[in-house]
């Protein structure tokens, strides 16, 4: 377990912030060649979506070629990025997409690897509505 003082290394956070980014802007456009380079290319890798449960790099890669959504805009409403050490870290983010009434959330885990920063987890719902 790191020490208190290995959590949130400005460093690090600012590393996984720009990957954190750069997958933002590659969903919203729908980059799909740059969200497959960001997933880690292995068995383990999972994404739980509003509407599917993926289990490998491949499963994911089929959703992400087979999927026509194409580009859409959303405002992201809080993002906590959360660093553990050098090599571990959390991201996650409420949203609402443009056009859809319920609000979204997001969870991704990252790991450094030799290739980078990888997500390795990911976890998209939407919120249902409060009585």
């Amino acid at each position: 377990m790191p020490e208190a003082h290995e959590i949130n290394i400005p460093g690090i956070v600012t590393e996984v912030r720009a990957v954190f980014e750069r997958y933002e802007v590659a969903l919203t456009s729908n980059d799909v060649a740059t969200l497959e380079e960001l997933f880690w290319k292995a068995p383990q890798t999972t994404r739980y979506g509003v509407g599917e449960n993926l289990y490998g790099w491949d499963e994911i890669s089929d959703f992400r070629r087979a999927r026509g959504t194409g580009a859409f805009s959303r405002k992201l409403m809080r993002t906590v990025i959360t660093t553990y050490g050098r090599d571990f870290a959390t991201a996650n983010t409420e949203y609402r997409r443009q056009g859809h009434a319920l609000p979204g959330r997001e969870t991704k885990t990252l790991l450094r690897t030799p290739d980078g920063w990888r997500i390795v987890s990911a976890h998209v719902s939407l919120l249902g509505e409060t009585v």
